[in-house]
């Protein structure tokens, strides 16, 4: 999606010209002035394969189509883990979300569920909490959570933690219906109705496209130099893909800023040889 893990912000008070916006209005700004750039070409579509060819990239789209490029800048993200059980699959967008905000209307006076115990899965609860009837917290250990978050929704009277439980399995027929979960080290299992489940369990890089090519860390994040350029000559990588501190919108713009600057020299660089 257009905007990445910032559209799921419900507030945003931390970004130049803004005391105060959400995720979705922030990008809808960003996409109108991408629209409405001429000198911009976005073609929606998904990169399945980067090659590298004589001179540049090719770059090759789900729909079998081929670009050539001089450079490339890989902005890509990072995308929510799965809990990776049975039926998480089946129901998503039908029950099963990832933190998206736009989904909350759908919990109106329902049961929901929260799998996670950091920061982001706190801020669902509160974004719950006058919406849902209930609200179950799932974690697998003790709240990481700041305590601020954690001292706050403690005082939700609609919410009831489980800690140091998994989730075992989604059930339902055509939507979600409930949860299985099991207390860790024990066989006893037990099922929680709810209908819809909204799962927080950190987020891991989209950087497959060029694991082949450039260099990456031990948590799959693209290093990068200080002009966001990469192992492989031609190849920039700005935002959360990459190893940058801080996971901040405001950062991940500079970044690309930064990268399209330091990508045209490379080219005109090219131009010299």
């Amino acid at each position: 999606d257009l905007g990445g893990q910032a559209i799921d912000s419900t507030k945003i008070e931390n970004y130049m010209g803004y005391d105060f916006i959400t995720g979705p209005e922030l990008i809808g700004k960003f996409q109108y002035q991408l629209i409405h750039s001429r000198y911009i070409d976005h073609l929606m579509s998904d990169v399945e394969k980067i090659e590298p060819v004589k001179d540049g990239f090719s770059v090759t789209t789900s729909e079998l189509k081929r670009y050539f490029a001089k450079t490339l800048i890989i902005a890509t993200g990072m995308s929510r883990r799965r809990l990776k059980v049975p039926g998480e699959e089946e129901f998503q967008r039908k029950g099963v979300f990832y933190g998206n905000i736009q989904d909350l209307p759908f919990m109106q006076g329902e049961d929901a569920a929260v799998i996670g115990g950091g920061n982001s899965a706190l801020q669902i609860v509160e974004n719950l909490h006058t919406v849902a009837e209930n609200i179950y917290l799932v974690s697998d250990s003790e709240l990481k959570a700041d305590p601020v978050i954690v001292e706050r929704v403690n005082r939700f009277k609609n919410l009831k933690r489980y800690e140091g439980y998994k989730v075992t399995q989604f059930t339902g027929e055509n939507t979600l219906s409930g949860i299985s979960i099991r207390k860790k080290a024990k066989e006893e299992i037990f099922d929680l109705p709810v209908k819809g489940v909204f799962i927080a369990i950190g987020l891991q890089p989209n950087s497959s496209l060029v694991s082949q090519l450039s260099d990456l860390n031990e948590k799959g994040e693209i290093v990068i130099n200080p002009d966001c350029s990469t192992s492989f000559q031609g190849i920039f990588a700005v935002g959360d893909v990459t190893n940058a501190f801080g996971k901040r919108i405001i950062i991940a713009s500079g970044e690309g800023a930064k990268a399209a600057l330091a990508a045209r020299q490379y080219i005109l660089n090219l131009g010299k040889k």
